[in-house]
């Protein structure tokens, strides 16, 4: 009997439920493929199935049972009408977490772990019996893995020449005499550098300004100064997006350069920068294969690098974590950086996020202070000291910038006060008593004021769409190359001085429609002569990697006259200072990108930034959205809200991700690390 077959009262229940938008038709299907498996299977399987698979598809990377016996709505994003259909299905379902999961542990495809044999059960029940969770095997085998591998690195810590170590270090912060007047009591920059130095992986977390890219560019020099062949240092810098992986690079050889003039011929730094090489998309440091999910670095071959850097690490999903730390060298340093606050990946899993959600603690050993105070001379605030006998060992790892140098006027007062929730009312009264100019709020507006804003700008933040197309019209200054590529970076730097974000992806609030909205009002206005599917100044965005192209998921160009030929089209895109392009006859999978999600925006920052809630956005609409939006602003934000209320809603909701990957922060570190060199 085929799945499509199969029947069953529960399963007809959860077709009926994917034809109406409450699960996906994969969900169902993927439940009736499980009851194909097992005939035997009651309603309970059936339906544990067809829900994980659209926890899966919410981000979540595994089911706790006790959210099955609650029939947790909120997590599962179910609308309030269509809780009467739901409490019937339940009805017939196991009432407690422990009857889940004797109910589950029972089935042929499901393994439960440290009582069955693995023997490729498409399901795997893991976790205490208070607090089981059931996975797709495939993600209990990627949460296996980075737990695995980060237990390993924090095991193994490294012996430091501590006064090497503290010479370099206050030689290093002391170079930059206007920061460290302004600092707080405990330079954590300086603590992140001498954290990494002992460690096989590091997590430097902070919010926007706090100087991540900054701290790890000292970090570089400090390896190269204590390695023992310098000359040998190899180093790989890597994001998840292209976008984010040019502006890591374009920042490190910032700092980079900045630290050579203020040390002289002490360190060999220009060196070391071209060493380094350009940052790439973990997928093609990884090496990313088109119509396969191998990579060609894995544990058989690894990746040829000593130190390698991960910036914007909070949109790495769990397969692409499990990927990367596969495919280390077991010596080698893997350095994450990232904004804990920020929205998760797109794909299932919140790693960072699981990874330091504790980061603010500190939660430091007593062994971890003194090796910070003798390598920095910082003392550690008794607030960040771990009031336990056996500390975290995953904290002695992870350190939290906690103070931005350039993220502090009215934007960063409201993305503060969002992301504390203390006051869900705050915002909105930031929003619209600020007399900077930064900040602008339309609760209750229109779409029309938004599109006009598109196309002109505003008073205090006149950033806006019409400044890359004046450019366009204008032309190259003559038929040159060089004249047409300086042209090409100009309008694309335009471009991105403005760029509208929205919470939901359909409906008149949404990207769809407001990208259709923009491109008519910028054609009416006669700066954009949309003709065709690709025109003159078409901006875009990839939706899907490929390497033979060189383009990658995200990537964001515009449509612009070839410099060959100005008749013919091709897709530009701006990597830091690199300019590449691809024919746009070869560009299939893109959309128009005026418009984007908020989630698609991470990595990226924009002088004025637009940011758009749907009242139709639902469960979406949370504080790590918002306050990820906002922070993409550099200089000003406009907020547009379909209705009142929505920013105050989004403040009261948080991001919930399931995952087990939280437990590992609770393993101590080890009793007994290496005496200091």
């Amino acid at each position: 009997m085929s799945a499509a077959t199969l029947s069953s009262p529960a399963l007809d229940t959860l077709r009926a439920w994917s034809d109406a938008g409450l699960l996906r038709q994969l969900d169902s299907a993927f439940a009736a493929f499980v009851s194909e498996l097992d005939p035997g299977a009651d309603g309970g399987l059936v339906v544990a199935a067809a829900m994980l698979s659209h926890m899966e598809g919410r981000g979540h990377s595994c089911l706790p049972l006790a959210a099955l016996a609650g029939a947790d709505a909120a997590l599962f994003a179910w609308p309030p009408d269509t809780l009467p259909a739901v409490e019937a299905l339940w009805q017939t379902l196991p009432p407690t977490t422990e009857a889940w999961l004797r109910a589950l542990a029972h089935s042929a495809v499901v393994q439960r772990i440290g009582c069955d044999s693995g023997c490729g059960q498409p399901l795997v029940l893991d976790g205490p019996d208070r607090a089981p969770r059931l996975y797709l095997r495939r993600y209990w085998h990627y949460e296996q893995t980075v737990a695995a591998a980060v237990g390993a690195r924090c095991a193994a810590v490294e012996a430091v020449d501590e006064q090497a170590a503290r010479r370099w270090l206050d030689r290093l912060f002391a170079a930059d005499a206007t920061a460290h007047a302004r600092r707080t009591a405990v330079d954590w920059q300086k603590l992140a550098c001498a954290l990494a130095l002992r460690g096989r992986l590091t997590i430097i977390t902070g919010g926007p300004g706090t100087g991540k890219t900054y701290t790890a560019a000292r970090l570089l020099a400090l390896l190269l100064a204590t390695s023992t062949d310098p000359q040998r240092l190899r180093i790989a810098l890597a994001a998840p997006t292209g976008k984010a992986a040019a502006r890591l690079k374009q920042s490190i050889d910032g700092s980079l350069q900045a630290l050579q003039a203020s040390l002289g011929d002490a360190l060999e730094l220009a060196e070391l920068t071209r060493r380094i090489g350009a940052a790439r998309t973990l997928h093609a440091l990884l090496g990313a294969r088109p119509d396969t999910r191998r990579l060609r670095h894995h544990a058989g071959n690894p990746l040829d690098a000593d130190v390698v850097i991960v910036d914007e690490a909070s949109m790495v999903h769990l397969e692409m974590m499990a990927a990367l730390l596969d495919a280390l060298p077991p010596t080698a340093r893997l350095i994450l950086l990232g904004d804990k606050d920020q929205l998760a990946s797109v794909e299932a899993g919140a790693v960072l996020g699981d990874l330091c959600r504790d980061a603010q603690a500190g939660r430091y050993s007593a062994e971890t202070a003194r090796y910070l105070q003798a390598t920095t001379g910082e003392p550690l605030p008794d607030t960040c000291r771990a009031p336990v006998q056996d500390p975290p060992a995953l904290a002695q790892h992870t350190v939290m910038l906690r103070e931005s140098r350039r993220f502090d006027g009215p934007i960063g007062a409201l993305a503060l006060a969002v992301n504390a929730a203390a006051d869900p009312a705050l915002p909105a009264r930031l929003l619209h008593t600020d007399a900077s100019g930064a900040l602008f709020g339309a609760e209750g507006g229109t779409v029309s004021a938004l599109v006009d804003l598109a196309v002109a700008g505003r008073p205090g933040a006149p950033a806006s769409y019409r400044d890359y197309l004046l450019l366009l019209a204008q032309g190259p200054v003559d038929a040159g190359a060089d004249a047409h590529a300086a042209w090409v970076v100009q309008i694309l730097k335009a471009f991105d001085r403005f760029r509208i974000l929205c919470a939901v992806r359909e409906g008149d609030w949404g990207v769809g429609g407001l990208n259709r909205a923009v491109e008519r009002a910028l054609a009416h206005a006669g700066l954009l002569t949309p003709q065709g599917s690709w025109y003159r100044g078409r901006p875009v965005m990839v939706t899907r990697n490929d390497a033979a192209l060189g383009v990658f998921n995200g990537d964001i160009g515009i449509a612009l006259p070839a410099a060959e030929n100005m008749a013919s089209l091709r897709v530009y895109f701006l990597d830091g200072e690199r300019l590449r392009s691809v024919a746009v006859s070869r560009l299939a999978q893109v959309e128009t990108a005026f418009a984007m999600t908020v989630h698609k925006s991470q990595g990226s920052e924009f002088e004025h930034t637009a940011l758009v809630l749907s009242a139709q956005s639902g469960s979406v609409l949370t504080r790590e959205l918002l306050y990820t939006g906002i922070t993409r602003a550099r200089k000003a934000l406009s907020l547009f809200a379909e209705r009142p209320g929505l920013l105050e809603q989004g403040v009261t909701q948080a991001t919930r991700r399931e995952s087990g990957l939280a437990r590992i922060g609770e393993k101590a570190a080890p009793a007994n690390p290496p005496p200091p060199a």
